[in-house]
């Protein structure tokens, strides 16, 4: 399966409409970025249930300022609307398959339990003291 191009205008639908979705967000003018394509195309064949999708951080700044990505390339895996793993780096073929077959056992009532505001009496008070990102993914 082709990865499809995000935008500022279709990430949010597309985040909603797809359970597991990698996001590979890239410039044309890094050099590890271009290396770490044909292994996501590779890994995107293999794995046609998952949505593989890019975002040009050139061309998508607002997008990219959103998510605070600062190193590129950047790989995000949000599941259920919950963004689960973000890391900069070029992954092997080898690293990629190993992380989504960890995203993939991962049970997601799990997380969302843990992610979740606490109604524990020392948890009060600690509004808007969430981890980055352990709430979903930014509104954009």
């Amino acid at each position: 399966m082709a990865t499809v191009e995000l935008t500022k205008e279709n990430f949010d639908r597309t985040v909603s409409d797809n359970p597991f979705v990698l996001i590979d967000f890239w410039a044309g003018w890094c050099r590890p970025c271009l290396q770490f394509a044909p292994v996501y195309e590779k890994v995107s064949e293999a794995n046609p249930d998952l949505l593989f999708a890019k975002v040009d951080t050139e061309a998508q700044q607002e997008l990219a300022g959103a998510f605070q990505i600062t190193s590129i390339p950047t790989l995000m895996i949000v599941r259920d609307q919950v963004a689960i793993f973000a890391q900069p780096g070029a992954l092997p073929e080898a690293a990629l398959t190993d992380l989504i077959a960890q995203a993939r056992a991962l049970d997601m009532d799990e997380v969302r339990a843990k992610i979740a505001p606490s109604d524990r009496p020392e948890a009060q008070g600690d509004e808007g003291a969430d981890e980055p990102g352990t709430s979903g993914t930014p509104e954009v």
